[in-house]
């Protein structure tokens, strides 16, 4: 199967065509669409080692709030992006959430733009991930929780939450590939 694509067909019958796309790229980002041996290697030759980090601003305890329009801090991440280049850090992960591109789709992607300027300021790659199936089962917009003292990622916000990913599952079989075990906190 290498260098040619899995043809797949997702069900576009429902309302929720947004999601089926953003599932469609992580299935294609995921390897359905396979490079060849030798290209794989004619990209890596040209980069240089990735030492990447998942990043979220310290003044955010959730993809949400990093990105909401109130509570977008450039200057926070201005300074710590900094600090990643400083340190030696070549690439940054970083959480996005469908919520977001559901209710404020226009401002996230110009949110994201200022992001990927930034990263590129900085010398830093970026990869955005577009689905996470941990913490907080049921997230919504708006001011986000307190963290939990003591509790890792006690404010972390699955992306899409369980109702969203359950209801996809049984409206699209392919999505199965993505869906995880729920959380402990399910």
């Amino acid at each position: 199967m290498a260098g040619k694509c899995l043809n797949l067909r997702i069900s576009w019958q429902n309302n929720n065509k947004g999601m089926n796309i953003l599932i469609l790229i992580c299935l294609l980002a995921c390897g359905y669409c396979r490079w060849s041996k030798e290209k794989a290697w004619e990209w890596y030759n040209k980069h240089p080692w990735l030492v990447g980090v998942n990043y979220i601003p310290s003044t955010a305890i959730n993809e949400l709030e990093m990105w909401q329009a109130e509570t977008f801090d450039m200057a926070t991440i201005d300074r710590e992006l900094t600090w990643a280049q400083n340190l030696g850090f070549t690439s940054v992960r970083v959480f996005l959430h469908y919520l977001l591109w559901q209710s404020d789709k226009e401002g996230l992607f110009t949110r994201m733009d200022k992001f990927l300027a930034l990263a590129a300021r900085h010398n830093l790659s970026t990869a955005f991930v577009f689905l996470d199936d941990c913490w907080c089962p049921h997230p919504k917009l708006g001011k986000q929780p307190e963290p939990i003292p003591r509790l890792h990622n006690s404010g972390w916000a699955k992306s899409p939450g369980v109702e969203i990913s359950q209801d996809l599952v049984k409206q699209n079989p392919c999505t199965c590939l993505l869906y995880t075990s729920p959380s402990p906190r399910d």
